[in-house]
């Protein structure tokens, strides 16, 4: 048995500002990807991953009883007994959604009266997958705002305009001869995201800190998104390094610490801008450069995969 694929995302945009009501583009990343799996010879990896199920499956049973979605249970329990498991290509800890790609599957093997992709998604629909994404996802993450699994589940670019408000969209054409692009860098180190979460909720306790998330993060944020969307290059550069800026004062401890200098040497050069990629604290870190070629050559031994060229 091996069930359907579910990818990885990148939420582009909006990463803590969603958790304030800034906007958020989410993509999805097909280069990693996940699916539900039975084939009688487990590894160890996925006798931990079972394990893992089996714990997930009692918090789903608990979901249940509050009656937001019904699962068929039985078969979940049947086919996790017979040895179950995620098998998945997608780095745990990283930010790019590996247990909302396990959230998806299991909602789409398992949910009774389930939302599929193939109905007209409307508003509503999309924020009542979204809550139930979100009451799934919890088990992993403590809060869980319901986006990664929502992105993984449908496999479109996800638009968010405020909590309430959340629409598919698609996204400007990629200029595969451009040299513009948007990448991934990989820390080299797991991040996690509850007490990223955490040191932020602490944060917004100090009124100066909540000012600069209104004035500051979550205008740039909006701007990025809109001039994203837009196509405007220009635009969108101009507010990705002030956010870049805003991110390095005031969101240290969720950046590793090695990668303090090369953030601000980004931003001093124009070469690249570098910004969270989900909670931060290790992971995958985004950057955005005008020139990949240059931005290569700046961060020289570090590994970059392009997700988008411009």
């Amino acid at each position: 048995m091996k069930g359907p694929l579910f990818y990885s995302k990148i939420l582009l945009f909006g990463e803590y500002g969603i958790i304030k009501d800034s906007k958020g583009l989410s993509i999805p990343y097909n280069f990693f990807k996940g699916a539900l799996k039975s084939d009688g010879k487990p590894s160890p990896e996925a006798l931990k991953s079972n394990e893992a199920l089996r714990a997930f499956a009692v918090h789903l049973a608990k979901i249940q009883s509050k009656g937001v979605v019904s699962f068929d249970l039985e078969a979940l329990d049947k086919d996790i007994s017979e040895g179950m498991y995620f098998d998945s290509s997608i780095p745990q800890g990283y930010g790019i959604g590996s247990s909302g790609a396990l959230v998806a599957a299991v909602y789409d093997k398992y949910a009774k009266d389930k939302i599929t992709v193939l109905e007209n998604l409307t508003r509503e629909k999309l924020l009542k997958l979204k809550r139930i994404f979100g009451e799934m996802e919890s088990f992993f993450h403590g809060k869980s705002s319901g986006l990664d699994p929502l992105n993984s589940y449908l496999s479109l670019p996800i638009l968010i305009n405020s909590k309430d408000n959340i629409e598919s969209t698609s996204l400007p054409s990629q200029n595969k001869e451009g040299k513009g692009a948007v990448f991934l860098l990989d820390s080299g180190i797991t991040g996690e995201t509850a007490p990223m979460v955490q040191i932020f909720m602490e944060k917004m306790k100090q009124e100066g800190f909540r000012n600069v998330i209104k004035d500051k993060f979550i205008k740039h944020t909006d701007a990025c998104v809109d001039h994203f969307l837009k196509g405007d290059i220009k635009g969108l550069f101009g507010h990705v390094k002030q956010l870049s800026h805003v991110v390095l004062d005031h969101f240290k401890p969720m950046i590793p610490q090695q990668f303090h200098h090369l953030w601000k040497k980004g931003i001093e050069s124009n070469t690249y801008y570098l910004k969270l990629c989900g909670s931060g604290g290790g992971g995958y870190i985004l950057g955005f450069t005008e020139d990949i070629d240059r931005a290569r050559k700046e961060l020289e031994g570090h590994k970059l995969e392009v997700v988008y060229n411009f």
